[in-house]
């Protein structure tokens, strides 16, 4: 491949024929910088585009928007043409090349690479208008190209993923413990999580980390969606937080911040999207100021850890690889602020979120990854496991912990979701495979379990708490062959799996 960071074309689409925008780029050995100004053109997209003839033997990685949803692999690249979001790695197995763009940026950025070469598409939107930037200077992102002689592909996109991220925010320790959500689905009581908490505390016996209890959505008063109060199963939430620490853990506590039924809420401070005002638009001062205190009062109750979801789907009425499709993108909406792209408006979201937790740990669920990267220390980096059957935790669990753990503590730590525990729905000889891997892979580990565990649960549970107090060294292999990795290495030893 004959690569050259500075041989590009570009290209600006704007809601009517560019009239007055101005593309500017510095490029500095292996970066790139991209700058728009625009006064009066209501700029939507800008394409890059570096065309050289490539092997179509290379295989190639791409990322995911979001949480990624089972769908991560390896390609080969006559067979590629994807969108891959944020960054991609390509490599002959024998050396390999990283392209992308550092975290936060101030714009949904996403890459095709083909033998004809690389586009990349930089979406500067905002709803699905043009931005409306009015003469602002913006800095939207630093393209990163890095090439490596070796063909250890998983230490390469590794060091990448550290290049990409110059401010990841990580928790003191390590962060384990229960969540209620695969076991209860949505049904629990202020005595249940007094329970859940005492079987976590005795999993952890001896271990000087305290485990967390997370209550997941079960908690407030509507199912999924606010008023942030609690219902009466719960009732106090200050005192469940106490109780909590006082058995020796430490509380943490769910909520969606963006879907909320408080009458106070009026419509103007929520999104028009398909003619429907549903969601809260994060960009009005009004929401801004309610955001916060649902925040300063969860934290007031004493909880120290925040997992706040589906912000990207409330934002932008989508899923995953179906974010951004613009040929999907018929109706015209906007943000209450015209004058900044989807990527600054989910940034400054996180950073009022971040803000207003202060020093409360922030699991982002349903986040947008590069966005959130800085902004969480850990974020749920694929789609749900299950309690209920197998296939979602083999599919969505194994996949994304295989070809997304390079970001760990690089961008953030990685939860790649929970071990779900529900009766005997799933054969324990499956789950405790996933416990495993989990325990020895340095991202979070989450167990949503009853009191109803076996002797052989409980032993297991409690050595793997064990072992994942220690630091670990630990990768997929068969990263070519299989979408859920089967052979690792832990610890120079090779660990097979049968998922």
């Amino acid at each position: 491949m004959n690569f050259n960071l500075n041989s590009f074309s570009k290209n600006v689409i704007c809601e009517s024929a560019a009239s007055d925008t101005v593309i500017e780029t510095a490029v500095d050995g292996d970066k790139l910088d991209l700058y728009v100004t625009a006064t009066d053109d209501k700029v939507k997209f800008i394409e890059l585009e570096w065309n050289f003839e490539s092997d179509n033997g290379i295989w190639v990685l791409g990322d995911a928007w979001e949480r990624s949803y089972g769908e991560l692999r390896f390609v080969k690249l006559a067979d590629n043409g994807r969108c891959m979001p944020w960054y991609f790695i390509a490599t002959d197995k024998s050396e390999c090349f990283c392209f992308g763009v550092k975290t936060q940026p101030k714009a949904f950025i996403s890459f095709r690479y083909t033998a004809e070469g690389i586009k990349a598409l930089v979406d500067c939107r905002n709803g699905n208008c043009g931005v409306e930037l009015g003469g602002r200077k913006l800095h939207i992102a630093t393209f990163i190209y890095k090439k490596y002689n070796s063909a250890d592909v998983y230490g390469c996109l590794c060091d990448y993923c550290r290049v990409l991220c110059d401010n990841p925010i990580l928790p003191k320790e390590s962060i384990y413990g229960g969540n209620n959500w695969y076991y209860a689905y949505g049904k629990s009581s202020y005595d249940e999580i007094i329970a859940d908490t005492k079987v976590q505390v005795a999993l952890a016996q001896g271990i000087d980390n305290k485990p967390f209890e997370v209550i997941d959505d079960c908690w407030q008063i509507n199912s999924c969606e606010g008023p942030w109060l609690p219902n009466e199963k719960f009732k106090d939430m200050k005192k469940l937080a106490d109780e909590i620490k006082a058995l020796g853990a430490r509380p943490g506590i769910w909520v969606r911040l963006l879907h909320n039924r408080d009458t106070a809420v009026t419509q103007d401070m929520r999104i028009l999207r398909g003619g429907k005002r549903q969601y809260l638009d994060p960009t009005h001062p009004a929401v801004k100021e309610y955001v916060k205190a649902d925040i300063e009062r969860i934290k007031e109750w004493g909880y120290e850890l925040l997992k706040h979801d589906f912000t990207t789907f409330d934002l932008f009425g989508a899923w995953g690889g179906n974010l951004f499709l613009t040929e999907n993108d018929t109706d015209s909406w906007c943000f209450f602020d015209k004058s900044k792209t989807n990527a600054e408006i989910v940034l400054d979201l996180y950073r009022l979120i971040k803000d207003t937790a202060q020093d409360m740990y922030i699991i982002g669920c349903n986040t947008v990854s590069h966005l959130c990267a800085g902004l969480v220390e850990i974020n749920r980096i694929g789609n749900d496991t299950s309690g209920r059957e197998w296939e979602p935790t083999r599919k969505n669990g194994v996949n994304t912990l295989a070809f997304r753990l390079a970001q760990n503590e690089a961008f953030y730590m990685c939860d790649a979701d929970c071990v779900g525990i529900l009766a005997d729905n799933i054969p324990w000889e499956k789950n405790k495979q996933w416990l495993h891997v989990l325990s020895y892979s340095n991202s979070p580990l989450f167990v949503s379990c009853s009191n109803k565990l076996t002797d052989e649960q409980k032993n297991d549970l409690a050595e793997a708490y064990k072992v994942f107090q220690k630091k670990h060294e630990t990768k997929p292999v068969d990263i070519f062959e299989n979408f859920t990795p089967s052979v690792w290495e832990i610890d120079g030893e090779t660990v097979k799996y049968e998922w």
